[in-house]
């Protein structure tokens, strides 16, 4: 009896293998490869963003005394009075105010001497602009708490400069802001001439004509056409530096709870006999909100800064 005799095609996909094969019908259908892409990405972005901020929230929901018992998927106990007994325990609402007036100081400061290094950098023509941009971005490569030492003798008035003192800062909002405003201004500065090179010379020269001065152009012509940059630099400031907590706890003191930043209240609720998690993981989440609220508001801002600030030579 005869064998059913194999085509040269099937004969060949035979020998090649599976994953050849699935390349080769990748090929002749992309869209299997982007299906499998998207899967892959999705499930990435659910298992190390949101699921991390699900099992956060059922901790904040369950009942403050079985959550030593462990959390399943399911809050143990639903409980929701931990979100009113954060302000009651310690004085939450302070410490996310603080945190928000050292990021939003930081950022002004960070955006308004980034704008004027970034028109430097990204329209100017000068000697030495490359070992600049250069020696600018290393110091963003060295971490806050490397300067903490000599900062904590400059600012409590222990070292002098050219028989200068100078005011004491420590415990203080400038004692956080300056300092970290100077560790993350080397990004903005970065991002910002990159979008300020891009603006076409011509828009600028019609400013010019006009009578306008180059810091009425940048203000007036190059920052408004670069609101996507200007925004995604003051994005990274502002949820850099709320977050930060090592050297904004040091400089505003241990014992110094006026200009506490909002880590420290939310490791506040842990004692020496007893640690909430039910209200450090309540606090959390409401720490959470004004950045979430922010990146939100933004992203219109760069869609519609992409939008309708497109440039045409």
């Amino acid at each position: 009896m005869s064998q059913p005799t194999q085509t040269p095609t099937e004969s060949s996909n035979e020998e090649q293998g599976p994953l050849t094969n699935w390349v080769d019908s990748a090929i002749k259908n992309p869209k299997k490869v982007y299906r499998a892409m998207f899967a892959t990405v999705a499930i990435f972005f659910l298992f190390t963003t949101l699921f991390p901020l699900y099992w956060l929230t059922m901790i904040a929901f369950s009942d403050g005394n079985r959550v030593s018992e462990g959390v399943g998927l399911l809050p143990t106990g639903f409980d929701p009075s931990s979100f009113v007994e954060i302000f009651q325990q310690v004085p939450f609402h302070l410490y996310m105010f603080n945190s928000l007036v050292f990021a939003t100081l930081t950022t002004i400061f960070v955006l308004l001497i980034a704008s004027l290094a970034g028109y430097a950098f990204g329209r100017l023509q000068f000697r030495g602009k490359r070992p600049m941009m250069l020696g600018v971005l290393v110091i963003s490569f060295f971490p806050p708490a490397a300067f903490f030492i000599p900062l904590f003798q400059l600012f409590n008035q222990q070292i002098s400069f050219l028989g200068i003192t100078p005011p004491e800062l420590y415990s203080t909002p400038g004692g956080v802001v300056i300092p970290l405003s100077a560790v993350f201004l080397p990004l903005a500065i970065f991002i910002l001439t990159t979008f300020y090179g891009q603006i076409p010379d011509g828009l600028e020269d019609a400013a010019r004509i006009e009578g306008t001065t180059r810091l009425g152009a940048l203000f007036r012509v190059i920052i408004p056409l670069s609101a996507p940059g200007v925004a995604t630099a003051g994005i990274l400031t502002f949820i850099a530096v709320y977050n930060e907590f090592f050297f904004s706890f040091l400089m505003t003191g241990a014992a110094a709870q006026d200009w506490a930043p909002i880590v420290d209240g939310i490791i506040s609720y842990r004692s020496q006999f007893q640690v909430r998690y039910d209200l450090m993981a309540a606090a959390s989440i409401v720490a959470v909100l004004p950045v979430a609220t922010l990146v939100v508001i933004a992203q219109e801002k760069i869609v519609s800064g992409l939008t309708s600030g497109a440039l045409k030579e």
